[in-house]
């Protein structure tokens, strides 16, 4: 009983750092995939720095919320994404000294990776949570996309990074979807409360 008790005294403090952390998410990946499309299409070496700079802020972001969320140790699923990103990065620094079809391979391994890890991570935070549907059918659609980017890859189509953006785009709009969520979840919650 303690422990339900505890459970659902602890979920409007999660919520409201999953809030935060979405509404976060969603301005990084939207700024990433504005200036992708406008200034870093014409501009290759900001392009590079920029293609590397978006797995490790996805470690970063992972991290820190793991961290959040009672460790890594108990959040498997993100510790695994923290360092499938980390790999990401490192990889996309060597295959940017080949081609961008090869980083595009690297970017369609991390999408599909990332997306299974992001669905178990929403699945597991259904229980204490409430609804994820957002966030999972987010992984669903970056594991799908990254199959597309492998076979892509492989075609004779020039790539740049516009080709990589529009992937980052879908995923700033569930993460501000995820967010618009909770913050009306909330507000549906408390108003009882105030009614009475």
């Amino acid at each position: 009983m303690s422990g339900q008790m505890n459970d659902h005294s602890r979920a409007p403090s999660s919520n409201a750092w999953l809030k935060s952390y979405y509404y976060l998410r969603f301005a990084v990946s939207a700024a990433w995939v504005a200036v992708a499309f406008t200034v870093a299409k014409n501009d290759p070496p900001l392009a590079a720095v920029m293609l590397v700079a978006y797995p490790v802020w996805d470690a970063l972001a992972n991290y820190v919320d793991a961290r959040r969320a009672g460790g890594l140790s108990r959040n498997r699923s993100q510790l695994l994404n923290v360092v499938v990103s980390i790999v990401t990065a490192i990889a996309v620094a060597i295959a940017l000294g080949r081609s961008m079809n090869a980083v595009l391979s690297v970017y369609g391994v991390w999408a599909v990776a990332s997306g299974a890890f992001q669905l178990l991570t929403a699945l597991r935070r259904w229980k204490t949570n409430g609804a994820q549907w957002a966030m999972i059918l987010s992984g669903a659609q970056s594991a799908l996309a990254g199959l597309f980017f492998v076979k892509m890859a492989g075609g004779t189509e020039a790539i740049g990074i516009a080709n990589i953006a529009p992937y980052a785009a879908f995923g700033a709009f569930y993460f501000l979807v995820s967010a618009v969520w909770l913050s009306v979840s909330g507000i549906v919650r408390k108003s009882p409360q105030g009614v009475s």
